[in-house]
């Protein structure tokens, strides 16, 4: 599992298709925030899921993965929330259902 880089956007604009690194066949993680999402690639001939589970607990019950799946030959922007964080490392942590043609940035948006 790596741990993304988080790339800020100034006011002024960034291209953010320059961003973007292979995922990790085990999964990423980044941190959370506001104007935080994650942007993912996927240039694959079939779609891949991306499964965002939570580390917290709803009076004491888990709490179901969120799962997101991209398209084949599309780019997704996915919001990363405060409630994806672990508690213990402050970061959100993801897993794919296949990482080939998959690539990832996690962006903030400059407040």
């Amino acid at each position: 599992m790596a741990t993304l880089t988080m790339n800020v956007v100034p006011h002024a604009g960034l291209r953010t298709d320059t961003l973007l690194v292979p995922a990790s066949a085990g999964g990423d993680s980044c941190a959370t925030g506001q104007g935080v999402f994650l942007r993912v690639k996927n240039a694959d001939a079939a779609s891949h899921t991306l499964t965002f589970p939570f580390a917290q607990t709803v009076d004491g019950q888990a709490v179901t993965p969120r799962t997101v799946t991209v398209p084949a030959g599309a780019s997704w922007d996915i919001p990363v929330l405060d409630l994806y964080a672990n508690p213990s490392t402050g970061l959100a942590s993801w897993t794919y259902d296949a990482v080939t043609s998959v690539t990832v940035a996690a962006i903030r948006i400059s407040s």
